[in-house]
């Protein structure tokens, strides 16, 4: 215990840690203000070692496996808070170990983010091919899994992410008639909304058969087979040309090594007088590697690229960048809405699957919420094309379609 009481002592100034440990002991950090107050219980005798070895497995880890439990009212939501919250977005971690062990994931980063065809599919499907009846419990009713889009705070998140929706369609200025490729299609909301609302003939590309068979089966029943096409294949085998194209989701799964490879297709679907948009996690700070829990448990592959390495992308495709927004506290917002909305069924969760499973998807919703709330993610959107004007070149026209 007295090396994690060693880091802890450095790492937490804000609000108040009580750390009691298996044998009765207890330790508190923190100053007690402007921050959670939090109580949790080391349930054996090397989960300390473990924590200070590898803190951002072990947490996650030991919480999925009851070796962390927590006491007085306090749960991993506010774990995760104060964590983040003594954490300046972007920074390095706090000592030289922490930082050896940061070091040494940003030097594995090209391995670990290698998606090649084949293994980009098996990645992809490790986390959506758990099952459908799983994401229905907590997803809004269309099945949008990407950040919404809150005109104010209070909308519910079927009306937020409708009008995500909506506010890339804007930007795009969809008509009647265009053709329009989805990258990375998910189960199918965008391309059903792009084409019953806008009358779009949509091709959508996903790699995922559980969602490609929730989303077709969905175009069937809404009659739009004539409108809606969906094609399993990796993004980088799509063929054809349009006059839109869409990522929403997509790039977080492409991997370092590939960005360049992903915005070259992109301008090669792309008609010459055409525009996407590309929809994603983004850092603010400077590339960095994707935690290990997250890299084990939930996206391998996966990766939030910082935006010098998206423009330098752009560059290398020759594209123009007509806007770029920034998405800063949506996703914690949307992200609040899935774990409250898991938390009311996670009794289901642990039917359908089991009690470590649904500690996962705790750590997962939660963390990524803090993250987003009080570390360097945002969410980014960039409207891209061949030709500097093929949109208007002010953005009055993205408000005055409201």
């Amino acid at each position: 215990m007295w090396l994690l009481k060693f880091f802890l002592s450095k790492a937490i100034k804000k609000g108040r840690l009580v750390v009691i440990d298996h044998d009765g002991t207890r330790h508190e950090f923190g100053s007690g203000v402007d921050g959670p107050h939090v109580v949790l219980r080391f349930t054996d005798s090397k989960i300390a070692f473990d924590i200070a070895r590898n803190p951002d497995l072990a947490v996650g880890e030991g919480y999925m496996h009851g070796r962390i439990e927590f006491e007085d009212g306090s749960t991993i939501r506010d774990l995760l808070m104060l964590y983040a919250a003594n954490k300046k977005p972007g920074a390095r971690p706090h000592g030289w170990y922490n930082r050896m062990l940061y070091n040494t994931r940003l030097l594995l980063r090209p391995l670990h983010q290698a998606n090649p065809l084949g293994l980009a599919a098996k990645n992809t499907r490790h986390h959506y091919d758990i099952s459908g009846d799983f994401y229905r419990m907590w997803l809004d009713e269309e099945m949008n899994y990407t950040c919404a889009y809150f005109r104010d705070p209070s909308n519910s998140l079927e009306q937020a992410q409708r009008d995500k929706l909506d506010h890339v369609a804007t930007k795009l200025q969809l008509k009647r008639g265009m053709t329009v490729v989805d990258l990375g299609c998910g189960w199918g909301a965008a391309a059903i909304h792009f084409a019953r609302r806008y009358g779009c003939d949509v091709t959508g590309i996903n790699v995922s058969p559980e969602q490609l068979a929730f989303a077709r089966a969905r175009v069937k029943d809404l009659g739009l087979e004539d409108k809606v096409r969906f094609v399993e294949c990796d993004y980088r085998e799509a063929q054809g040309q349009y006059d839109r194209v869409v990522s929403i989701g997509l790039m977080e799964h492409v991997g370092s090594r590939h960005f360049h490879q992903f915005f070259g297709q992109c301008s090669k679907l792309m008609k010459q007088d055409g525009a996407g948009l590309v929809h994603a996690i983004g850092r603010m700070a400077p590339p960095g590697a994707t935690g290990p829990f997250i890299r084990k448990y939930i996206f391998p592959g996966g990766s939030a690229p910082s935006m010098s390495e998206v423009f330098r992308a752009t560059e290398f495709a020759r594209l123009w960048v007509l806007d770029c927004e920034i998405l800063r506290m949506h996703y914690a917002w949307t992200l609040r809405h899935w774990h409250e909305r898991f938390m009311a069924r996670r009794d289901e969760a642990v039917g359908m699957f089991d009690e470590p499973f649904a500690r996962m998807w705790e750590f997962y919703l939660v963390g990524a919420e803090s993250w987003f709330e009080h570390g360097p993610n945002m969410i980014y959107q960039c409207v891209i094309s061949h030709e500097r004007d093929a949109l208007p070149l002010t953005r009055d026209y993205m408000y005055a379609a409201r």
